[in-house]
């Protein structure tokens, strides 16, 4: 492919060595012609004599003596699979420079560890069910209260010593700050459409992770979504016999994933980490009160409004079909 700034095109090229060659023009007058120096027209006359294409050369060197060995690459390809490590530590094994680990690694399209399983090394296999409600993921997501005032987050340390100590109904410890409490997010996690339904509550026994599992089956009912299968993790509500016993009178079927597999309930993992970045630790909160109340506009903002890359772009409610308040 020719440059942008060159004067000739192949095809000129080979016209102006023709001319010059089987037409016997002078030089200097095809130069002036194609309005190019008679050095330009004389490199294309010799190309053309010595029987070599028109087109340009690369630009590449015929040796380079300073090019990492084959050995050292297949070595950095193999410890990044194995060890899963950054190229400073890939570095240090193979003594060479982090940025040449870096340029093999973004030559093998291994530069991104979000690209493998960081537990085994392997590439990550995404799945997602066909429909809404064949499966839906379940988890507790467990976040401190606020105290009154505000928490340490926003107004500081010491400010937020203060408004602890200061924070109603809460019990003193002895050479401590008083104890706040957590507060616990329930959310049943749609599989397909990835639309959720959250509630918070002050625990995360088995009595209230049912009643939200119950309040979650008539919420997607409404909305034209039968729940046919739940996962969740091995957490003690979710191995409760009560919790058994309510997915066989919802006649759902229960899964669970491997122990210490949290990789395998991802994408109920990944939705916390948006709730917490988009409303649990959006902006300072003067109370706990404040924030739960927040949670409501947050949430109808992620299901209806905010776009997502596993929908197209679109909002979660787009994979459901003629929903209340689709388009509100």
């Amino acid at each position: 492919m020719t440059h942008p700034n060159a004067a000739l095109t192949p095809r000129h090229r080979l016209k102006v060595a023709r001319l010059v060659v089987e037409e016997a023009w002078p030089i200097s007058e095809v130069a002036a012609r194609f309005q190019v120096s008679w050095p330009t027209v004389k490199r294309w006359v010799d190309r053309y004599l010595a029987g070599v294409p028109m087109h340009d050369r690369s630009s590449r060197p015929r040796t380079s003596p300073n090019k990492t060995g084959k050995a050292v690459t297949q070595r950095c390809v193999s410890l990044r699979m194995r060890l899963r490590e950054g190229p400073v530590q890939l570095a240090s094994r193979l003594g060479v420079a982090p940025s040449t680990v870096h340029r093999i690694l973004c030559s093998a399209r291994l530069n991104r560890l979000s690209y493998m399983d960081r537990a085994t090394g392997e590439p990550i296999r995404r799945y997602e069910h066909d429909h809404p409600g064949s499966l839906v993921h379940v988890d507790v997501k467990k976040l401190g209260n606020i105290p009154d005032g505000g928490g340490r987050r926003y107004v500081g340390r010491p400010q937020g010593d203060r408004n602890r100590a200061a924070t109603p109904g809460k019990p003193k410890k002895k050479w401590r700050n008083p104890k706040l409490g957590y507060t616990f997010v329930h959310t049943v996690l749609d599989d397909h459409s990835r639309a959720a339904y959250t509630e918070v509550h002050d625990d995360e026994t088995a009595v209230t992770a049912v009643a939200v599992l119950r309040r979650a089956v008539e919420w997607f009912a409404d909305r034209g979504v039968t729940i046919e299968r739940v996962l969740s993790d091995n957490g003690g509500a979710y191995r409760s016999f009560l919790w058994r016993d309510t997915c066989e009178d919802l006649s759902i079927t229960h899964k669970r994933t491997r122990p210490y597999r949290p990789q395998t309930n991802g994408k109920v993992e990944r939705f916390h980490r948006t709730m917490a970045d988009g409303w649990a630790y959006a902006r300072c909160y003067t109370s706990e009160q404040e924030r739960r109340g927040a949670l409501g506009v947050w949430l109808h903002q992620y299901n209806q409004h905010r776009p997502h890359t596993a929908c197209g772009n679109q909002p979660s409610f787009s994979r459901l079909i003629n929903v209340p308040e689709q388009y509100s």
